[in-house]
């Protein structure tokens, strides 16, 4: 079919991110810039500094959180499945199943349709909203875990084995690490979804984003502060603790009786990475989509393009190429791996 517009012309890549011209916006850049559409509150996609930002009610909610209620100089709530004209290019936001609020942002001008992705995952989750597949012309996709080593298994069973742990070791604490934003909260609600129905005990650091998440209607049960100042190490035998990766290597973790070291990601899968990390139970949790369902998220989309960014891009452009759909490689710069 015809094309008024080139892609090339609707989306160029710049140093402060992804670029629509037409539009005069930028998809979350690494720097501050005039006005930046946000995919969701991951630090490495949402920045504190922009003169104006567009995301869902979540998202803005949640930069706030994290970087104070100045964070922009003005903000705008998008609705999800709400098309908003800006200078004239139609934007839309819609789900992208990462973490709560975040969403894939549909660019359409002159007959040309572009999605970026955003981070996403495909996999159920009851803490944010599915991921919903857009049909579109070229579709910008994530690859963090793109070679095929990576499938994902089901989160339930990887739950499954913590609890199974801890009924083999009632003495012990069961210290869980989980990124601060999504997947720590993902994870105490599949603890509860499993039948855990004691307190879970959460690092300081969790503290404000689980608050708000039971306010937005994620219940996660009865939670505790995980710390030992007002008991003994035999007040925590048998709990579950959940808290930042980093905060396992300083002397809070070594507060806990004879802990269990587990860390909930994808990078799980491989072993190497978790024996290097001090893993002791490692669990393949992943709040981004594995090899197959980025491939199934391409073949849905019926792009003919794709654009493939912030992970392993070339063996994911080179199924593309063998499939006869054109791809490239974006490499846009300053995302790491805050929600894996």
């Amino acid at each position: 079919m015809f094309k008024a517009m080139r892609a090339s012309d609707l989306f160029k890549s710049r140093p402060e991110g992804l670029y629509c011209p037409p539009g005069d916006f930028f998809i979350d850049p690494v720097r501050s810039v005039e006005r930046a559409l946000i995919t969701h509150g991951h630090s490495d996609h949402a920045r504190s500094g922009h003169s104006s930002v567009l995301a869902t009610q979540e998202t803005l909610d949640i930069m706030g959180l994290r970087y104070g209620e100045d964070f922009a100089g003005t903000t705008q709530a998008a609705t999800l499945g709400e098309t908003l004209d800006i200078n004239g290019v139609a934007v839309t936001f819609h789900p992208a199943g990462h973490v709560l609020g975040s969403a894939q942002i549909c660019v359409e001008h002159k007959g040309m349709r572009i999605v970026a992705s955003g981070d996403y995952k495909r996999q159920k989750d009851a803490t944010c909203l599915p991921f919903e597949p857009i049909r579109c012309d070229v579709f910008i996709t994530e690859a963090t875990f793109g070679l095929p080593v990576f499938r994902h298994p089901p989160d339930r069973d990887e739950i499954a084995r913590v609890l199974k742990s801890a009924a083999q070791f009632p003495e012990r604490s069961h210290l869980i690490g989980a990124y601060a934003l999504g997947k720590a909260q993902r994870v105490m609600r599949l603890l509860r979804d499993a039948g855990y129905d004691r307190p879970i005990y959460i690092h300081g650091a969790l503290a404000k984003l689980s608050d708000y998440y039971q306010s937005q209607g994620v219940d996660l049960g009865h939670l505790e502060p995980a710390t030992v100042e007002s008991g003994g190490k035999a007040d925590f035998a048998g709990a579950i603790v959940v808290g930042p990766p980093s905060a396992f290597a300083d002397r809070w973790a070594r507060r806990f009786p004879d802990p269990i070291s587990c860390f909930a990601s994808g990078w799980m899968r491989i072993r190497q990475r978790a024996k290097q990390g001090g893993v002791e139970l490692p669990l393949i949790i992943s709040d981004h989509a594995d090899w197959d369902e980025l491939i199934v998220t391409i073949k849905e989309t019926g792009a003919e393009e794709i654009w493939v960014t912030h992970g392993r891009e070339e063996a994911l452009v080179r199924w593309c190429e063998l499939e006869g759909i054109a791809a490239r490689p974006l490499h846009l710069v300053g995302y790491e791996d805050e929600g894996d």
